[in-house]
């Protein structure tokens, strides 16, 4: 007596059936599947050198006003922000670059000439030239971007720039 395993044609197309689609589905599945996870897996960098542009566009002892926007990817949702940076030049190869931004509630400061001051419009926060408090409630001097934040390179300015 020879024990043979014996399928009827209807099981062997059923499981064919299975099997294939089984592989089909896999096949199609997974790239849609990496797809739709990928962008919530994606990390973003925190912080990234930003051009300010050349050091002779800098004239020597005025603030000078530079923005530039950063957009942001979060999952599937993309945001863009604007920033701003005040550069100093002090002299042909010295310069400092100030954040626009109060210490107080993060206002955007201005530079006003006639008041040689950086003046936040929201609660009467004055900074001199150098960023130090003149006036008003911030609790500390413009944040620098300075040290190992700031270089001069082929004579471009560029500051670390770091999200947040």
């Amino acid at each position: 007596m020879t024990d043979s395993h014996h399928i009827s044609r209807r099981d062997f197309i059923k499981l064919a059936t299975i099997v294939g689609g089984g592989v089909i589905g896999t096949i199609i599945g997974i790239p849609g599947l990496v797809y739709l996870l990928d962008p919530a897996l994606k990390s973003e960098q925190g912080e990234t050198w930003i051009s300010l542009g050349p050091l002779e566009n800098f004239e020597i002892g005025k603030p000078t006003l530079v923005t530039f926007v950063r957009s942001r990817v979060n999952g599937w949702e993309k945001t863009s922000s604007s920033y701003g940076v005040f550069v100093l030049r002090k002299s042909e190869t010295d310069v400092v670059v100030f954040s626009n931004l109060c210490t107080h509630l993060h206002c955007r400061v201005n530079w006003v000439e006639e008041k040689r001051a950086f003046v936040c419009p929201c609660h009467d926060a004055a900074f001199d030239i150098d960023g130090n408090v003149l006036g008003g409630p911030p609790p500390r001097p413009l944040d620098r971007y300075e040290g190992e934040h700031a270089k001069i390179e082929d004579g471009v300015i560029k500051i670390l720039f770091k999200e947040g």
